[in-house]
């Protein structure tokens, strides 16, 4: 039977306090100026596979895609060190794919196969708007199967697609447009309660059975009438994490699975439904595995680790709404991407050499080994997941960053090998000789068009 195997998620570091903009309490979270919606589903997709096997397919879900025309799936498989062999696909142009992608990935579970889904989104409001507001930024993964050792089993799902305007953008606008909630709730709502009603029938399950249900809406409106057409008592409701992430598009329904599942025991029937443009559906029963399925990071994790002094000001830079001055020096040189593409292993994946005449590591590999001098004799080594320390910084507040000052430091990694890099997600104050670090996947920069990614060192989160 079809489901889900393990989980990751991601939410990133900075948070934006709504009181900032005027809109009440809480926060949201805000992706950095070096992360995208594929470097997030990167993050995420990394705790997903920790300890499982190679998947046979990706599925890659947003509405925030780096680049509309090529697939932006192809860098999350390089970056994932993935097989040339896997078979990707991309969903787009709705914030309900998410949920979509992994009803896809539980239907090829069925047939054997095993689907690596990711979703993420970098939600970008206009100023003063509610989607600016009550947004936020973060991504999940989910790997499905048909062995035994899932943790969740679908149990029942229904779906439903109806033509509305309700949330839209074009391709020339730079903003999502809304019509007024109530009207695209009139049209939502009864689809979303027949689609609930659809997958319980399938599923034999009463609604009073069900120990989560999470509803996901771009209109929260939509959801409004659900509890008390379906008599659900409030403790049945997953939290919504609205105050402290926000609605993270396409991620959104996943993050709030992800957050039940990290405190799910078996028999626990979950419920998610995401009505935008129509309505996803799914029934799970979380099984004896969940503890064994459970990520490094938890949700509760993720949202401890954060910095929350962004200013509006500078959120407003790095998503390109507010012009400013750029630095009046010229521009540093950018590496060549023949001279890239000739080390795409390690650029794309963090994959080192380890000589085998001397046991000494290689960052990036090499032909000789800079230890011993031994030619051809490199393993080819994964250290996306090495633990290194801080051997020694710098502050510069001269080179240009929309995070300044920028913070290069020389890191040594526990199981050998030393290389220099900028680190990101870091308090300066906070960092020292000796403080551990992780890599993290980034967009470098971006030039002639083309998104130059590589992998940056951050204080553990």
């Amino acid at each position: 039977m079809a489901g889900i195997i393990r989980y990751g998620s991601y939410l990133p570091y900075f948070r934006l306090k709504r009181s900032l903009f005027g809109a009440g309490r809480g926060e949201r979270t805000a992706a950095s100026y070096d992360e995208d919606s594929v470097s997030m589903a990167v993050e995420a997709a990394r705790d997903a596979l920790r300890g499982a096997a190679v998947p046979d397919s990706l599925i890659f879900a947003t509405t925030s895609p780096p680049y509309a025309e090529k697939l932006n799936a192809a860098t999350i498989c390089s970056a994932l060190d993935l097989p040339g062999a896997i078979r990707s696909v991309e969903l787009g142009s709705c914030s309900r794919m998410g949920l979509s992608g992994l009803l896809l990935g539980l239907d090829l579970a069925q047939g054997g196969g095993s689907t690596l889904v990711c979703a993420a989104d970098v939600v970008v409001g206009a100023p003063g708007s509610s989607r600016e507001s009550l947004g936020g930024d973060g991504a999940v993964a989910f790997l499905t199967g048909s062995n035994e050792d899932a943790i969740a089993i679908l149990k029942g799902r229904a779906c439903a697609t109806t033509e509305v305007v309700d949330v839209w953008r074009l391709p020339e606008d730079q903003f999502v447009r809304q019509w007024e909630e109530r009207f695209g709730a009139d049209v939502l709502s009864p689809i979303m309660l027949d689609a609930i009603k659809r997958a319980l029938d399938q599923a034999g399950v009463e609604p009073d059975e069900l120990k989560t249900v999470v509803l996901d809406s771009a209109n929260p409106r939509v959801t409004a009438a659900i509890p008390r057409a379906l008599k659900l008592n409030k403790e049945q409701f997953a939290n919504p994490l609205r105050d402290l992430v926000g609605r993270s598009g396409t991620a959104n329904a996943g993050l709030l699975l992800a957050c039940v599942l990290d405190h799910a025991v078996a028999g626990d029937l979950i419920l998610l439904a995401s009505a935008v443009d129509g309505c996803d559906v799914l029934l799970l029963e979380v099984t004896d595995n969940i503890d064994s399925g459970r990520p490094e990071r938890s949700i509760e994790r993720w949202l401890a680790s954060k910095r929350d002094d962004l200013s509006y000001h500078n959120y407003l830079k790095w998503r390109g709404v507010m012009p400013f001055e750029p630095p009046r020096r010229p521009e540093p040189e950018r590496p060549a991407a023949p001279a890239s593409n000739r080390s795409e292993h390690w650029k794309m994946a963090f994959v080192g050499g380890r000589c085998q005449s001397c046991g000494d590591m290689n960052l990036p590999a090499q032909r000789v080994c800079v230890k011993c001098g031994a030619a051809d004799q490199m393993r080819e080594e994964p250290y996306a997941d090495a633990i290194g320390r801080v051997a020694t910084y710098t502050l510069d507040h001269l080179a240009y960053s929309l995070q300044p000052p920028v913070l290069a430091a020389v890191v040594d990694f526990d199981e050998g090998g030393r290389i220099s890099c900028e680190l990101t997600d870091v308090d300066p104050a906070q960092v020292d000789i000796g403080t551990i670090l992780e890599m993290t996947f980034r967009r470098l920069y971006t030039g002639q068009g083309i998104h130059n990614y590589f992998w940056k060192a951050r204080p553990k989160r």
